[in-house]
């Protein structure tokens, strides 16, 4: 079992699944999701059309096409609105659904941006206590699989490296 937090870009992990911080349309957006739908490519947005959408903190699986990824998973997280509107738990689902879809389709690494805390504004400690508890969990269940936590920047990767410092894992 091995959960690692690093600095870099999500659309350059050689891992099964990267994992998209989507919007509810899944057709592209800013962010983590525009870097992923340019990396992969139109096809990428083809396969997405026939998806229909996909609700906050479920996920939705396609092709990695352009990406060094096989597959890419969507999940949309949650807009934060001030912590009682059940953003916890779409947050944990956004991780839980995805981390299951990927066993599901048989990968054995993932990669994870950190959800919801761009634009859509989740406070970042709170998100990564949530995103590290969640993933933890699943991976005592799940021991062979490798989970990435790619943060874009330095003060991103501070926050989860104190939040799995909180559970008694130095990675």
């Amino acid at each position: 079992m091995a959960y690692r937090i690093i600095s870099g870009d999500i659309t350059e992990q050689q891992v099964d699944v990267i994992v998209n911080a989507a919007n509810t349309s899944l057709l592209g957006g800013g962010g983590v999701d525009g870097a992923i739908h340019r990396a992969a490519g139109p096809e990428l947005l083809r396969e997405c059309r026939t998806l229909h959408g996909c609700k906050t903190g479920e996920a939705k699986i396609t092709g990695g096409y352009r990406l060094p990824a096989k597959y890419v998973i969507h999940t949309p997280g949650p807009i934060w609105r001030g912590g009682n509107a059940g953003e916890d738990a779409l947050l944990q689902g956004s991780y839980l659904s995805s981390l299951r879809l990927a066993a599901e389709n048989g990968a054995k690494s993932v990669a994870f941006p950190s959800i919801s805390t761009g634009v859509y504004h989740f406070p970042l400690d709170r998100a990564a206590g949530i995103a590290t508890r969640t993933i933890l969990g699943f991976m005592q269940e799940h021991p062979d699989m490798d989970v990435i936590m790619v943060c874009f920047d330095e003060h991103t990767r501070a926050a989860y490296e104190k939040a799995l410092a909180g559970f008694g894992n130095t990675g």
